[in-house]
């Protein structure tokens, strides 16, 4: 089974590295070293800096593909219009656990992305910069690169620059959620649609891109739009950073310029020859098959034309040895329970999704694939943010690119093969703040009678299954749910189910399991 991939994997880059330059120098280009690979920076007039990054065609690399120009005049305009400073936001969450492309930017490069931070501050006239971040390793070294600079939060500084801790999430990572966390409260998406580059943090104007993209930005300003086009396709220059993991010899990030054909790279991280799928752009991403595979090319037309995405530029082989629906189950189990809980297609719609799937994957028919098909349409266009559009596209996907395998499923109850657990999900290592102390429900089918009375509870985590007897999603219980599960484990009449905490203490409760009674034991001891 694959394990939680690392904070900074192995880098290689196919032809000249730009992003990458000086890797081979140091482990970390603090800022003397980082001039050394880079040289200087000069400061750009803010029409200019968009002009350029329309001529280069830069686009967020965090996952939505945004025009950073038309997001930069954006914040400009409604900075004038109201009369207030700007705020510059870098986006470093990467709670996606097949992406480390910015977590190794962030780790080795720090000095690049503030770059290209720093040049859109200047260039907006903007005095405060924030950089928000997920993991411990991250955070010291975004923390030390400030440092470097001599940039602070304190009072009276021509720029403030401090760094936002945030919780290691998926929902945690979206726009709004970041400047909601930035704003001091949770991170999690408000539930209202509202443009950061109107009001954002503090109701202030805002410049909110992701990491690379701010490195990228650095890079183009250094060499120019001209030199910038030698690499990479015509439509969409330069290179990007991709994360290959799943079915590979080890996971890489790679740097490689776009119009590479994709099965290069993926021979360079040591995948199958011919893999039965791979998903690409992350877990809301989509899946090529081994055909498309081949005609395809590192591009977002390219990938788009096949049925994938580039996305966060994460790429997830699997091998012809797995189940490709139990691997997406074990996904979207994990996405189930990464919702955040605030509306009713997220907090309902994608557990009934995941449940849905392990329906049709053990066997329930061409009736479980229908129910499957009418709870993802349900799902997308609905949510307040837009995990549940990117789940349902994951599981869509899924559906139209397995069908042999689906229609084993179906019609023959399986297709004979395990589920290997390749693509890579958080493990109990990985877990750290309000996600310590994970819950799973864990069901005794020696005591199980098939009463019911858990779907009623919490429909969100447990299903009733045709054959009468409750279906339990594989994944950790959400915050917002631990307390109808635990009722759920209360209520049942065969005292047949348990909720078992795989790491961290039980808050109030130094037990390592919420243990429920044996009959002996409520009976009073009688025999």
């Amino acid at each position: 089974m694959n394990l939680p991939l690392p904070d900074v994997p192995e880098v290689r880059a196919v032809g000249l590295p730009r992003l990458t330059r000086g890797f081979d120098l140091a482990a970390r280009l603090d800022v003397r070293t980082h001039l050394t690979a880079h040289g200087p920076l000069e400061p750009m007039a803010g029409e200019r800096l968009a002009r350029l990054a329309e001529e280069i065609s830069l686009r967020g690399r965090g996952g939505a593909g945004f025009p950073f120009a038309r997001k930069l005049r954006a914040v400009a305009d409604s900075a004038i219009r109201r009369g207030v400073r700007p705020v510059v936001v870098v986006n470093g969450s990467e709670g996606e656990p097949a992406c480390r492309k910015d977590t190794v930017l962030l780790n080795r490069a720090p000095h690049l992305i503030l770059d290209g931070a720093l040049l859109a501050a200047e260039a907006l006239g903007a005095r405060t910069l924030v950089v928000v971040v997920t993991r411990d390793s991250t955070e010291i070294s975004l923390r030390a690169a400030l440092a470097e600079r001599g940039l602070s939060d304190r009072r009276g500084r021509p720029l403030r620059a401090r760094v936002v801790r945030t919780p290691e999430r998926l929902v945690s990572g979206e726009a709004a959620a970041v400047v909601r966390a930035v704003n001091g409260g949770p991170a999690l998406p408000p539930g209202r649609r509202a443009r950061a580059s109107d009001a954002g943090v503090g109701g202030a104007p805002t410049l909110l891109s992701n990491a690379e993209t701010f490195a990228q930005l650095a890079i183009a300003a250094r060499v120019g739009p001209h030199r910038y086009g030698t690499a990479g396709v015509p439509s969409e220059p330069g290179t990007v950073l991709l994360t290959l993991s799943g079915a590979v010899a080890r996971p890489v990030v790679v740097e490689v310029p776009t119009g590479v054909p994709l099965r290069y790279v993926l021979q360079l991280a040591g995948a199958p020859p011919y893999p039965q799928g791979v998903l690409t752009g992350g877990y809301h991403g989509g899946w090529i098959d081994s055909a498309a595979v081949h005609a395809s090319v590192v591009s977002r037309e390219s990938l788009a034309g096949a049925g994938g995405s580039l996305g966060a530029g994460a790429i997830s082989p699997i091998g012809q040895e797995t189940c490709p629906l139990g691997e997406a189950l074990r996904v979207a189990n994990w996405l189930a329970a990464e919702t955040a809980g605030q509306c009713g297609p997220c907090k309902l719609g994608l557990p009934a999704a995941a449940g849905g799937l392990a329906d049709v994957i053990g066997g329930g028919g061409p009736a479980a694939l229908e129910a499957l098909r009418e709870v993802t349409g349900a799902v997308r266009g609905r949510g307040a943010c837009k995990h549940p559009d990117g789940s349902a596209r994951f599981l869509t996907s899924t559906l139209a690119a397995f069908t042999d395998d689906l229609a084993a499923h179906v019609l023959h109850g399986g297709c004979g093969r395990e589920t290997a657990g390749v693509l890579p999900l958080p493990g109990p290592a990985e877990t750290a703040g309000p996600a310590a102390g994970e819950e799973r429900v864990l069901v005794d089918w020696t005591l199980c009678q098939g009463h019911g009375l858990c779907a009623d509870i919490v429909p969100e985590l447990i299903r009733i299954n045709p054959d009468g007897y409750p279906s339990v999603a594989d994944a950790v219980v959400p915050a917002h749910l631990r307390g109808r599960a635990r009722r759920a484990v209360r209520r049942c009449p065969a005292l047949a189910m348990r909720i078992e905490r795989t790491a961290g203490p039980v808050p109030g409760n130094d037990r390592s399991e919420l243990r429920v009674p044996r009959r002996k034991e409520l009976d009073g001891g009688r025999g």
